[in-house]
């Protein structure tokens, strides 16, 4: 797997964000309020060869021992799941909290 770095800004599918670029020498791929991102890569990261182009719902947050927090993304069309270092901005706290509660939604107590 070969990585490509692009720093490029964008605007977000899911929530219309204007996501700019880190500044801290980082690459981001998903929108730091929403979490979505795209599938827009194939075999690597920043190939920018996926055919599919879905949108990449953020799933869960793991742990990585040596990569720290990672958002773990699911298309949408195809189902590919991809995990993805977060960075020093996302709303990481803001997506627990909505899962928190779609969980308590979704099985409620008595």
């Amino acid at each position: 797997m070969v990585f490509l770095p692009r720093q490029e800004s964008f605007t977000c599918e899911h929530c219309g964000a204007s996501v700019e670029v880190l500044l801290n020498g980082s690459y981001r791929n998903h929108c730091p309020t929403c979490l979505y991102s795209k599938h827009v890569d194939e075999k690597g990261p920043g190939d920018r060869q996926s055919l599919c182009l879905g949108l990449m719902k953020p799933l869960r947050i793991d742990q990585h021992s040596k990569k720290g927090w990672m958002i773990v993304h699911l298309c949408t069309v195809c189902q590919k799941e991809m995990r993805n270092r977060s960075a020093p901005d996302d709303e990481i706290v803001g997506f627990m909290q909505r899962e928190s509660e779609r969980f308590a939604r979704v099985n409620p107590k008595d």
